[in-house]
Parts: structure tokens; C-alpha cells; sequence
């Protein structure tokens, strides 16, 4: 069966709550209490949009859960902890995360964080004119650089690099503003869809996207940072 969510936390009344909150709006959600029982709900030939994956769980680390899933999936994988350090932060990003959510959090902050990525996903999906509207056909056909939605990758010089969806909804946005600065809010708001997210889950998305397109990570020619301000895509104009 395929859902839009899948929920995985070891607090059956608080998962089973925002399951059924999210049913509300349309979201199809699931939930699990454990990390084997994640696991069985892939096996078992089920299928989901997204996860929201707690990092304490009864037989294990959501961190083990989110680097095991990433060997095989590429779906977002969206943290909710009590966990407040920044610490743990870093680390669930690092590791595949696209995002975390501290609880206590709110279920309809929760259900919109999960919405706007199900609408990046649908628009990623789509196979009309609009999914192509992300770049430019001169830009695709110069072999330079260009963003393939089918594929959520980004394609250098002929070389595919594939993207997290997270990483993709950023590369996209930068894109969109090209050779602009694109101020940290705009990208919290357009990426996250809260104008009022910390710092660093961005910057660890930045360093995890320089690793993957630049050369040297520690001098980016592609992406570059206006300190106090945001970040541009620097991308040269082909002379005819």
C-alpha cells in the first residue's frame, strides 16, 4: 500500500495523533513504533512519499534507521526528536536527513513542513512542460550545467550528479536566481517554507551540496556565500 507519510516513533499516541491530524487534509499517513517494524513496512512492499523518522526509538537509532533506508531509498527523510542539541542537528543532516523538527512541535507547522515537500515531490513528478520550466533549453543543450527534475539530479559537463530532495529544492532555487544573491530567509522560505529556520541546516545543506558539484569544496567556484546575506550560483554566460 502506498502512503504519503510514514511515521516512525516509538510514542504510539503522539504518532497515532499526528497520523490521524494529517488524514484530516488529505495526507495518507502510517505509523510504525520501531525500527524493525520501519523496516517490515518497506519489505512488505509498502511504499511512502516521505518518512518522519524519531532518532530514540525502543530498538535502536534513528540515525542507524536513516543510513540504513538511504542505501536503498531516496525519499525525504524528515527528523522529529525531542533532541534539542545542534549537535544532533548536524548529524541527522549529515547523514541523509532533509530536515528536523524539535518536539514538542506543532501539528499544523508539522503538516505544512510536509506539505510543501509532497508539492516539491508532485512537481518533480510531472511530466508536462512545467517540469522543464527549471532551466533554460540553451542551458541543457550547452552540455554545461543544467537541473533534471525526472531525475533530481544536477548534470555538469555531461556528468549526472543525483540529489537529495532537499539538496535538489535547493540547487533548484539557487537556480532560479541565478548569478543573484539569494538571501538566507528566501531560501528558508521557498526551501523549507519557514521564513525562520536556523542557520545551521542550511549551511550543512550548502557544505553537502559544494562536496557533490565543486571541484575543491573549500573554494567553491559554483556556490558562493555573501557573509550575512545568503548565497548565489555563479554561472558564467557562454559567449556566441
Amino acid at each position: 500500500m502506498h502512503y504519503n507519510c510514514l511515521i516512525v516513533d516509538d510514542e504510539t499516541e503522539l504518532a497515532g495523533a499526528t497520523a490521524e491530524y494529517f488524514k484530516m487534509f488529505d495526507v495518507t499517513a502510517q505509523f510504525v513504533d520501531s525500527a524493525a517494524a520501519c523496516y517490515s513496512f518497506f519489505d512488505e512492499g509498502n511504499t511512502a512519499d516521505l518518512i518522519l523518522l524519531d532518532i530514540n526509538l525502543g530498538d535502536g537509532s534513528g540515525f542507524d534507521v536513516c543510513k540504513k533506508l538511504r542505501e536503498d531509498l531516496n525519499l525525504p527523510i524528515l527528523f522529529i526528536s525531542a533532541r534539542q542539541s545542534d549537535d544532533d542537528v548536524l548529524i541527522a543532516l549529515s547523514i541523509g536527513g532533509d530536515d528536523y523538527v524539535k518536539k514538542p512541535y506543532s501539528l499544523s507547522v508539522l503538516l505544512a513542513k510536509v506539505k510543501v515537500t509532497l508539492k516539491r515531490l508532485e512537481m518533480y513528478r510531472e511530466n508536462g512542460q512545467d517540469m522543464t520550466a527549471v532551466f533554460k533549453d540553451d542551458d541543457r543543450e550547452s552540455g554545461k550545467f543544467y537541473l533534471d527534475p525526472h531525475t533530481m539530479s544536477a548534470v555538469i559537463n555531461g556528468n549526472r550528479i543525483p540529489l537529495k530532495a532537499k539538496e535538489y529544492a535547493l540547487l533548484d532555487c539557487l537556480y532560479r536566481h541565478k548569478n543573484t544573491i539569494v538571501k538566507k530567509e528566501t531560501l528558508f522560505d521557498e526551501v523549507w517554507g519557514d521564513a525562520f529556520f536556523s542557520d545551521s541546516t542550511l549551511n550543512v545543506h550548502i557544505r553537502k551540496l559544494r562536496e557533490k558539484l565543486e571541484e575543491d569544496p573549500n573554494d567553491p567556484k559554483l556556490i558562493k556565500t555573501v557573509w550575512g546575506t545568503g548565497y548565489y550560483l555563479e554561472l558564467k554566460e557562454e559567449k556566441s
